[in-house]
């Protein structure tokens, strides 16, 4: 063979090695479920739907979900829409339709522990609905106070005939997905990576004493819509969850809303679970 022509056929060879090479692991990536990020404005969704590859918008009733691939790793973005029934709704959705390996609801909240500051972010290690109570009796024009409002109501009873299951819900976050944001913690550098007790409920609370009451007896670091019924969705399914939040705002000890807090906590996220694809990645092979 001509010097001229050896080098071509060695250059071609290499070349069809190296793409060998590169694209083994997205080879290996497409035998994982895809694993879906919730977020439920626009704020904490667009941004990470915007750095999907190959992306398709696909519409079920009011809820957006778009399909495509992060880093090699198959990806969902879903719109849950604001507040409980959406999220809890969005979920079903997405797990019939999509069959996750794993769902992480992200997004924006309010601070409850005063220790904490904008931007920083909370791993749920636990979510809990802080909306669902038995009232105290009172007779009509004896008032109402809702820091009476003591007792936890569990909407997810083992004991279905029980007519007053009294007790607080706490979802726990999934292990492995706690492993991966603790993995990709030290990448994050506008502030501070915690785990916490994310409090949900359809309630904008701004109520100092009410806020302290749930940090307190609920052990609450922030509060928002969509926690605690994603999860209770997906721990009916057996599906992983984990909760992450980031404060954009924290009434208890004056920290002013910060719109770029929903796009910080989009990167984040996107971050655990290209970390958590890739450990079940490696376990695949």
């Amino acid at each position: 063979m001509p010097m001229k022509h050896y080098f071509i056929s060695l250059f071609i060879g290499c070349s069809l090695l190296t793409t060998v090479v590169h694209a083994q692991p997205v080879a290996l990536n497409k035998q994982l479920q895809p694993i879906v990020i919730q977020g439920a404005l626009p704020v904490e969704s667009e941004r990470m739907a915007a750095k999907l590859s190959h992306a398709k918008v696909e519409t079920v009733a009011g809820w957006t979900f778009w399909k495509g691939s992060y880093q090699g790793y198959p990806v969902i973005i879903s719109k849950t829409r604001m507040g409980m029934s959406n999220s809890a709704a969005a979920t079903a959705i997405a797990i019939e339709r999509y069959q996750p390996i794993a769902i992480i609801n992200q997004g924006t909240s309010g601070g409850h522990d005063p220790q904490l500051k904008v931007y920083d972010i909370v791993l749920g290690a636990y979510s809990t609905n802080i909306s669902a109570f038995k009232t105290p009796n009172k007779a009509l024009g004896e008032g109402s106070n809702a820091l009476q409002w003591t007792q936890a109501f569990d909407v997810l009873p083992e004991d279905e005939f029980d007519p007053e299951p009294i007790a607080q819900r706490k979802f726990a976050g999934d292990q492995g997905l706690l492993v991966a944001a603790h993995q990709v913690k030290p990448n994050y550098r506008k502030g501070r990576v915690v785990e916490g007790t994310i409090g949900s409920a359809d309630t904008w609370n701004n109520e100092l004493d009410r806020i302290a009451f749930f940090h307190k007896t609920y052990n609450t670091s922030v509060e928002e819509m969509e926690a605690a019924s994603v999860a209770q969705i997906a721990s009916q399914y057996k599906v992983p969850f984990l909760g992450i939040r980031i404060l954009s705002n924290n009434i208890t000890n004056g920290g002013a809303y910060d719109a770029g807090t929903g796009e910080a906590c989009q990167d984040f996220a996107l971050d655990v679970a290209v970390e958590y694809m890739k450990s079940k990645s490696a376990a695949l092979r």
